[in-house]
């Protein structure tokens, strides 16, 4: 007996749910957006700070931090109250971190916007926490997986919102390369920093004021909830039963993973193709952009994969198209590492494609048959997302090492923390295909 039956996603399945499925959907694009206007930001926050590539990694750091530090109180929260106020309180956090960019560029100094992410991204946590188990829940178990994968596609939209107003961004920020910044005299540095912090708040007090229209909507609109028994179990009862299941358990770690290998392969592009194109002699701010560019077309093609998956999951397990991507993941990255010139950079592009369905689909995978404790459990999936917090640091070290392996430099070879990553992905999909569809455990 195979426990996942392939079953296509239909919107008549919930059509109940129709004006919640529509406005949780929403949200899944605006922390898209919030996570992809902000990977970008590493270089940027390094150049107009003069910090070293290790110190502005902090960005991710603290911005995986709060999903991390703030899931489990999001778990608690929604167990005790409802989805629906778990979404309003995430979108309230948002809200607060993205307008506190405002007195920050006051402030001028780096650590203001670190306390900005960490609080932007507290209310992601509670956002994701509440809406992937509240989509899960809008219709039965067996399509739950294509139905996370379809408003998933929607956070990959906003994902690609988000990088192109970060090219914006990075493209109205002041020409005067690292250098000629080190050399400035403390007073013509200030008037220059505050220029450029003024260009890069614009996004995030846009989607600041975008939040506010949305939480009143989601206010104002009866949502379902969905009982569970779980409220009656102690916490260590409930991380008790989840842990028994060898699928959560496995799934918790391949989703720390897949976080890292994205972020990872999203902040890191940028350094990549910069190398890449001074190579060819373009200037350190045209390098950038033009790189930027390409984070871009990853990001499109990061979104219209995941609408291609969502289809493919009509003739597909889900778990065989995971080991099947990310086995492909692997092989682009290699190629990216052994490329010195263009090459390697298509290759980066093209592990976005792959990287697309993961998300949603180890997700899904792994909440499959937890019952009534689903509002925990997707609270340690989110927890995964640390992931993102913990493999950039390690690949920055690598970079910043200058080491050189048969003639390749180190910033090709950092790759090789996100093609580890992606292993224990393509393992993760193995083993969850042969549990679920041929073992039919879990």
């Amino acid at each position: 007996m195979k426990l996942l039956q392939n079953k296509t996603f239909s919107l008549d399945e919930t059509s109940g749910f129709l004006p919640a499925f529509v406005l949780i959907t929403a949200c899944f694009a605006l922390w898209g957006f919030a996570n992809n206007v902000t990977t970008p930001m590493v270089g940027t926050f390094s150049k107009i700070f003069r910090i070293s590539t290790f110190e502005s990694t902090l960005v991710p750091v603290t911005f995986n931090l709060g999903y991390f530090l703030m899931a489990f109180p999001a778990a608690l929260f929604i167990q005790r109250y409802s989805f629906k106020w778990g979404v309003i309180v995430g979108l309230g956090l948002y809200a607060a971190g993205s307008l506190l960019f405002l007195p920050a560029r006051a402030i001028g100094s780096f650590y203001p916007f670190l306390m900005s992410y960490f609080i932007m991204t507290c209310g992601l946590s509670f956002l994701e926490t509440s809406c992937n188990p509240y989509i899960y829940c809008m219709g039965g178990e067996q399509s739950g997986i294509q139905r996370l994968n379809a408003a998933q596609a929607f956070n990959a939209l906003g994902s690609v919102a988000g990088m192109f107003l970060a090219t914006v961004v990075h493209s109205q920020i002041s020409t005067t390369d690292t250098q000629d910044r080190l050399n400035m005299s403390l007073q013509q540095f200030n008037i220059l920093k505050d220029h450029d912090l003024g260009v890069l708040i614009q996004p995030y007090i846009l989607i600041g004021a975008v939040v506010v229209i949305i939480l009143v909507v989601i206010w104002l609109t009866r949502m379902p909830d969905f009982k569970t028994d779980d409220t009656q179990k102690p916490l260590k009862t409930v991380l008790s039963e989840l842990f028994q299941y060898e699928n959560y358990r496995e799934g918790v770690l391949a989703e720390f993973c897949y976080v890292g290998a994205q972020v990872a392969c999203w902040t890191f592009i940028i350094q990549y193709g910069t190398r890449i194109f001074m190579a060819e002699g373009m200037a350190e701010q045209n390098a950038g952009l033009t790189a930027q560019k390409f984070n871009v077309i990853a990001l499109c093609f990061f979104a219209a994969s995941r609408f291609i998956c969502t289809w493919l999951m009509q003739w597909f397990t889900p778990a065989r198209l995971l080991s099947s991507a990310a086995i492909i993941g692997i092989v682009a990255v290699f190629g990216a590492i052994t490329f010195t010139d263009r090459n390697g950079l298509y290759c980066l592009v093209a592990v976005s494609i792959c990287l697309s369905l993961m998300f949603p689909t180890i997700y899904g995978l792994a909440l499959h048959g937890i019952g009534e404790n689903i509002k925990i459990a997707g609270a340690g999936l989110i927890m995964a997302i640390l992931g993102g917090s913990f493999f950039p640091p390690i690949q920055a070290a690598i970079i910043e090492s200058n080491i050189s392996i048969l003639g390749l430099p180190s910033t090709n070879i950092s790759f090789v923390i996100p093609m580890l990553c992606l292993a224990v992905v393509a393992w993760y999909g193995h083993r969850a295909y042969v549990r679920l569809s041929i073992r039919g455990t879990r």
